[in-house]
């Protein structure tokens, strides 16, 4: 089948590649300019250098032309660009299968990206997420990875993870959309956390105790909004989380290396080049935090860094000192 692939970052590139091994694809992005350098190189250096393209992954800057004949749209984007894109997708193709692999949740509404397909694409058209601990350089390379499809229609997810799945990217189905998308929005957050300990050199032990009380709060706030708390357990709960919170490619954690080192997030956001989707998600966890009730001490600390100028080592400092109590998994806080 032809898959149009809407979104030439690094992972938007990973998966065109991956893809493009087994079927028809187009790589879409919106700058012509960008376009003109992929063309240019048969590669993108911009974002994912050294990985050239074959000849089965064609490129397009007009979506009409990206859309044209495609079996599915696999969105690629920031979260920030998900609505947008959807709603041109609506317009050009109408009815056409969407999947994204978007991670956060939508400043200033706190939308998971679910949401927002159902708010642009209607409840006729078939749609899910892609998610799992995946960074785009290992899947480029074709190093073995897991995910996750899920959808609200079990039979599309499965239809979708047969036809994704490969002997290096085994791909899961399920129809917990917002266990999945949950886990892969807050795990964001956390990574800025284990960022954060690392950078003042906490140690392994301070991380192991993140890890643990950030899925804790994850799997906390994931089920308030109706997740299923197994799904936390999984690819792209715990796995997701692991891999964010301790792989040295994980943009969000070097987020807070950078911030312990004693750098201003403005100039952290400029240096790294890419996305963070952990930053604009922190503000809008903490916001559904408060609004369900849900104690999130982690993100918390991670918002008084980020959006109130709390020195890192102090934030820390304040979260080891919290009064102790009861360790009762996901029911303490």
């Amino acid at each position: 089948m032809k898959v149009a692939v809407l979104g030439a970052g690094a992972w938007g590139t990973a998966l065109a590649l991956n893809l493009a091994a087994r079927h028809a694809v187009a790589l879409w992005t919106r700058n012509p300019a960008h376009l003109a350098e992929m063309q240019a190189e048969r590669a993108n250096p911009r974002y994912l250098p050294g990985f050239p393209f074959p000849d089965t992954l064609s490129l397009a800057s007009d979506l009409t032309v990206a859309l044209q004949d495609a079996a599915l749209a696999l969105v690629v984007t920031p979260t920030a660009g998900l609505r947008p894109t959807l709603r041109e997708v609506a317009a050009r193709a109408p009815g056409l299968p969407v999947i994204w692999a978007c991670k956060g949740f939508e400043a200033g509404t706190a939308r998971l990206p679910h949401q927002i397909a159902a708010e642009e694409l209607g409840s006729c058209a078939s749609y899910g997420v892609l998610s799992g601990p995946s960074f785009a350089r290992e899947v480029a390379q074709g190093l073995p990875a897991a995910l996750t499809v899920a959808a609200a229609d079990e039979n599309f997810a499965h239809a979708m993870a047969t036809q994704l799945h490969s002997a290096r990217l085994r791909i899961y189905h399920s129809s917990d959309v917002v266990g999945v998308e949950t886990g892969g929005a807050v795990k964001n957050v956390m990574a800025i956390a284990a960022g954060i300990s690392d950078g003042m050199g906490y140690g392994h032990n301070a991380r192991a105790a993140l890890i643990t009380r950030g899925l804790a709060e994850i799997t906390r706030l994931g089920s308030s909004l109706g997740g299923r708390p197994e799904t936390f357990m999984g690819l792209t709960g715990v796995g997701d989380l692991i891999l964010t919170c301790t792989g040295d490619l994980s943009r969000n954690r070097t987020v807070g290396l950078k911030l312990a080192s004693g750098m201003k997030l403005d100039e952290i956001l400029r240096e790294l080049g890419h996305v963070a989707e952990g930053v604009n998600t922190a503000a809008e966890v903490q916001r559904l935090a408060r609004q369900t009730g849900v104690e999130m001490p982690i993100t918390e600390a991670v918002c008084r860094v980020l959006f109130d100028g709390m020195a890192p080592g102090k934030a820390v400092e304040e979260l080891l000192n919290r009064k102790p109590k009861a360790e009762n998994g996901v029911a303490a806080g």
